[in-house]
């Protein structure tokens, strides 16, 4: 067998290692633009990417041997999926590999929030001993909310387990629900929630979706964690209803803003309004779209790619975690 698969980001050692251990034939090329890889692509019958460019039709009409594209993630918008399967090139991904990191960031963000850890460290470190203004609220007896319920967000419910609250569950494919999490239709969801949380991806379906129509349709104020993809939520939108106290607090993982590669925030040097506020808000914290990119998610992303990828031409693969 004669599989030469061209890597185009860095990676976890076992992936290479392991894929030449079972003779498959590895090159890198971490540093050609797009249009070089275009070049000599036509000489692979795999590539393995995290998302340093868009694999549009223009590339998969120079790949005309590709057999398969495995993206070491969860999300495969970065690709042309519907002409790559036009195509019969399979299509990998590794949800499962940091569902976990992102369930344990998301719970961490929610923590912090409700304490003000992140408030309360800053104003001590400059001198303030402030208790009244940095007391917290519990977990405890709050209704949780998750809008899209599969990997990551079923791994979120499971972490949620050892709280006194109630999980609910919206998504739009039916009976997804399960002990950790009820299911309920959007308006009904949209009644009991006290804290959100996104773990949907990006499509045209969930570009912008949270917006101020969507906002306004909770009952009660809430927080809100956006651990998926930050064009799923209207910047500016969010920011008018922190500023009213519809929502109440928000952790941010991903952004509006972010470029595709994930490696830098702008794509130009202009800073919007709406994000000058998060700078400043105390109700907010901020992170650089690291809550599945863990040490153990990093091996983890890698393991689950090279199962997927022997599984396709061995058969299925032991150590293949179940979907």
């Amino acid at each position: 067998m004669d599989i030469k698969i061209l890597h185009i980001d860095s990676n976890h050692p076992v992936l290479w290692d392991q894929l030449q251990h079972s003779g498959f034939i590895n090159h890198s090329d971490f540093n050609s633009s797009k249009e070089e890889i275009e070049a000599k692509i036509q000489d692979y019958q795999g590539i393995v990417i995290r998302s340093r460019f868009k694999i549009d039709k223009t590339f998969l009409d120079k790949a005309a041997n590709l057999q398969f594209i495995a993206r070491v993630g969860a999300g495969l918008e970065s690709i042309d999926c519907e002409y790559a399967t036009s195509k019969n090139i399979t299509l990998i991904a590794a949800p499962e590999g940091n569902r976990n990191a992102v369930a344990e960031h998301t719970l961490g963000m929610i923590l912090s929030l409700f304490n003000k850890l992140n408030q309360a460290d800053s104003e001590i470190r400059a001198g303030h001993w402030n208790r009244e203004s940095n007391r917290g609220h519990e977990l405890d007896g709050k209704t949780v909310g998750i809008i899209g319920y599969g990997n990551m967000g079923k791994s979120f419910a499971k972490k949620l387990r050892g709280f006194d609250v109630k999980v609910l569950c919206y998504d739009i494919q039916e009976n997804v629900g399960d002990a950790n999490a009820k299911q309920l239709s959007l308006t009904e969801f949209q009644q009991k929630v006290d804290v959100l949380s996104l773990h949907i991806p990006w499509s045209p379906e969930t570009n912008k979706m949270v917006d101020s129509d969507f906002i306004n349709g909770f009952t009660k104020p809430f927080w809100i964690i956006n651990t998926s993809r930050g064009k799923n939520i209207v910047t500016a939108d969010l920011v008018a209803a922190l500023q009213s106290g519809k929502i109440l607090g928000a952790g941010l993982d991903v952004l509006e803003y972010e470029k595709l590669s994930f490696e830098t925030l702008f794509n130009d040097k202009h800073t919007p309004e709406a994000f000058q506020y998060l700078l400043k808000a105390k109700n907010v914290i901020l992170t650089p779209h690291v809550a599945g990119w863990t040490f153990e998610s990093h091996q983890r992303l890698a393991q689950v790619i090279v199962d997927k990828i022997k599984a396709k031409y061995f058969g299925q693969a032991k150590d293949v975690e179940p979907e």
